[in-house]
């Protein structure tokens, strides 16, 4: 008989946390070992369960799920990870699959689907919602490097140049001249039009 497939689920809401596992225990092939709130905690607990597939939260405290994703690909190579949002982005799509992620889909499907989506990525399959891949296909490409995008993604919020380089472990004129950057490639004229502009198109 075959051994159900293991899965850690890392969400920082509880109740949706919760839901889940009950919903993907009904399954007889799918078996949860391991739940986790926070990013953090994600990897080393799926490394201690040897997990086959971590089903992530996208937005959590500490790493988000792309941050475990490409932690797990370094730790944990034979797991599978697939992302659950309710924030589907464009710009996080395609974050997410260069992290590696096999599976991407809104918090809105149906247990089913999330069943069928982990017993295919766990075969070596992918999964995409068709509607969140359209809009990244609409959005193109950000012209924005990796830490632009952090830089402005901390900006969204109205934080101070000083706590933004705290956060982003930079020094103040470091995240100046990054703001100032991501300005020029929007044709913005400061920094909260660059963050309307990018999260409109999904880049932040």
């Amino acid at each position: 008989m075959t051994p159900p497939i293991r899965i850690l689920l890392a969400d920082d809401e509880l109740l949706i946390r919760t839901a889940l596992s009950q919903m993907l225990d009904l399954e007889p092939d799918l078996d949860v070992v391991a739940e986790a709130p926070t990013g953090t905690l994600a990897v080393p607990l799926a490394i201690k369960h040897a997990v086959d597939v971590a089903v992530l939260d996208l937005q959590m405290p500490g790493l988000d799920g792309i941050a475990v994703a490409e932690e797990l690909a370094e730790q944990l190579p034979d797991c599978r990870c697939v992302i659950v949002t309710s924030h589907g982005r464009p710009g996080h799509l395609k974050r997410a699959l260069a992290a590696g992620v096999r599976g991407f889909l809104p918090k809105t499907t149906s247990a089913a689907t999330l069943a069928a989506v982990v017993r295919s990525v766990h075969d070596g399959g992918r999964y995409v919602d068709p509607e969140l891949a359209a809009e990244a296909i609409a959005a193109g490409d950000s012209p924005l490097t990796p830490r632009e995008t952090d830089v402005l993604e901390l900006a969204a919020s109205g934080a101070p140049i000083d706590e933004i380089a705290d956060r982003a472990s930079l020094s103040p004129g470091t995240v100046r001249n990054y703001l100032s950057n991501a300005m020029t490639k929007l044709d913005a004229a400061n920094r909260h039009e660059a963050c309307a502009i990018a999260r409109r198109l999904g880049w932040i």
